[in-house]
């Protein structure tokens, strides 16, 4: 399962539970597009990988060394590998459930709670103040 880029332990480890090797993946340099100017659309620093066995195809642009983008777009095919097989159980969709979770619109219960505790703190408040004779 040895890759020929030098990737991180935890993608490595990744690619290894999933049964993912070198052997699979094609890859392809193609000229990269849109902001950057003619540098951009003349140097071939965008890398293209395809997965035989699933298909996906993964294109990355972020740096400008094409060497950068080999390795995120090797991150990148792996994630989205496991988002595929794994499905809920990958950790992409694990981190999206628990912000969706946090984003959430809290419930009547909870909400009548926070007002009661709210209204009791109040109450609270209005006993420590002076009384006028």
């Amino acid at each position: 399962m040895d890759f020929f880029i030098e990737l991180p332990p935890e993608v490595l480890r990744k690619a290894h539970e999933l049964g993912i090797n070198q052997q699979d993946i094609a890859e392809k340099f193609v000229t990269g597009g849109g902001a950057g100017g003619q540098k951009i659309n003349k140097t071939a620093s965008c890398v293209m990988l395809k997965h035989m066995p699933t298909g996906t195809i993964v294109r990355c642009q972020k740096h400008r060394e094409q060497s950068k983008n080999r390795i995120s777009a090797y991150k990148l095919l792996i994630l989205k590998i496991e988002q595929q097989l794994k499905g809920q159980q990958s950790e992409i969709a694990k981190k999206i459930h628990k912000i969706r979770k946090q984003k959430q619109k809290r419930s009547k219960r909870a909400k009548e709670k926070i007002l009661k505790d709210k209204a009791h703190k109040s109450e609270i408040k209005e006993q420590r103040k002076s009384v006028q004779p």
